[in-house]
């Protein structure tokens, strides 16, 4: 089921009058059997998209469409949709089977098919031993998957996630995220996911839309977004450790470190804000040389800090490069891995 949302607009008015946008003017289309992750700092809109999805929250502007349909005004029981929140919101009195059950009773299934869509979804989601138990008797993990079991149940046109892992140990989160890019996979419903961890996102979404304070950043695969991101927000928001920023000027076609030609570029002579990925650095033989100031070992790789055009700057590279006691290190870069970003409007200016 493709999903798509024109000029999608929300606004909070409070009790004195004063207005909020929540989300502006969100355009985005949502490929049929695609999983999408909304992504952003919190605040920024994201799970108020998710409720406007659903129909708990009433846009002010702009419509939603499933498939041909619009959606816009129809109550939420009658979308189509499948929503799991943050809490589970299982009934603690009811069995696993139960909750499952529990939607089929109130759509009238004919109960030969209930019993069996009970058990295909909870066998689907690795829970079909636990049908008889209640809630309490279950690991979070477990509560998550009967969660899922009972959005699913339904057939839904679209999934919808609500920051379902926030509740789970680390361990578990990563079970479980997995678990989820299975499940859909293998169902191949259209989903949304609403999650503020990026790696969560960039781990399970076929496309992200990152969003700040409501206005969409960028949608594109995750890879495609790390790799080229549209702006300073985006660059800095994806990537851990996060990206190196700092300020430097274009001279002449020429990026200038230290009163330096560092590298050659296609953009008009001025200031820019420029970021550099710690793990895009290379410990060679050649390139610039640069005193350590701190290093840290971290397995396989070496995080060295370094005083870089007035800013300190980290690079991630290969540990066999670096030897105990080292005192200064050359470094190289890749161009096209080197991202020059406009300084009033924050968006990219060398990359297509």
């Amino acid at each position: 089921m493709e999903l798509r949302l024109e000029n999608l607009t929300k606004i909070f008015t409070n009790k004195t009058g004063a207005e909020t946008t929540a989300v502006s003017e969100l355009d985005i289309v949502i490929e049929s059997g695609t999983l999408v992750g909304l992504l952003g700092p919190s605040g920024c809109g994201k799970s108020t998209t998710l409720f406007m999805i659903a129909g708990l929250e009433k846009p002010t502007g702009g419509k939603i469409f499933f498939g041909d349909d619009d959606v816009t005004k129809l109550a939420p029981e009658k979308r189509g949709i499948g929503l799991v929140f943050q809490n589970y919101a299982l009934y603690p009195h009811m069995t696993v089977y139960n909750n499952i059950l529990f939607p089929l009773e109130n759509l009238d299934v004919p109960r030969t098919e209930a019993i069996q869509r009970v058990k295909e979804m909870a066998n689907l989601v690795g829970i079909g031993e636990l049908l008889d138990r209640k809630p309490s008797q279950l690991s979070g993990g477990q509560q998550q998957r009967v969660a899922i079991a009972r959005a699913l149940v339904k057939k839904p046109r679209v999934l919808l996630l609500d920051e379902p892992l926030s509740n789970l140990d680390a361990r578990l989160r990563l079970q479980m995220r997995e678990e989820i890019k299975r499940i859909q996979r293998e169902t191949g419903i259209t989903t949304i996911f609403v999650t503020h961890d990026q790696e969560e996102a960039m781990s399970i979404s076929d496309k992200m839309v990152v969003l700040d304070f409501g206005i969409e950043q960028q949608y594109a695969s995750p890879q495609s977004m790390y790799n080229n991101p549209d702006n300073i927000f985006v660059a800095k928001f994806l990537g851990n450790p996060p990206i190196n920023t700092f300020e430097a000027e274009v001279k002449k076609g020429h990026l200038m470190i230290n009163e330096h030609k560092f590298m050659k570029f296609d953009v008009p002579d001025g200031l820019y804000d420029v970021g550099m990925r710690p793990e895009n650095f290379r410990a060679t033989e050649e390139g610039f040389k640069i005193a350590i100031k701190d290093i840290f070992h971290i397995g396989r790789d070496t995080m060295i800090h370094f005083d870089f055009n007035g800013s300190n700057i980290r690079a991630l590279v290969d540990s066999d490069n670096i030897e105990k006691g080292q005192k200064f290190v050359h470094l190289t870069i890749k161009s096209e891995r080197v991202y020059i970003f406009d300084k009033k409007t924050g968006e990219v200016v060398n990359h297509g």
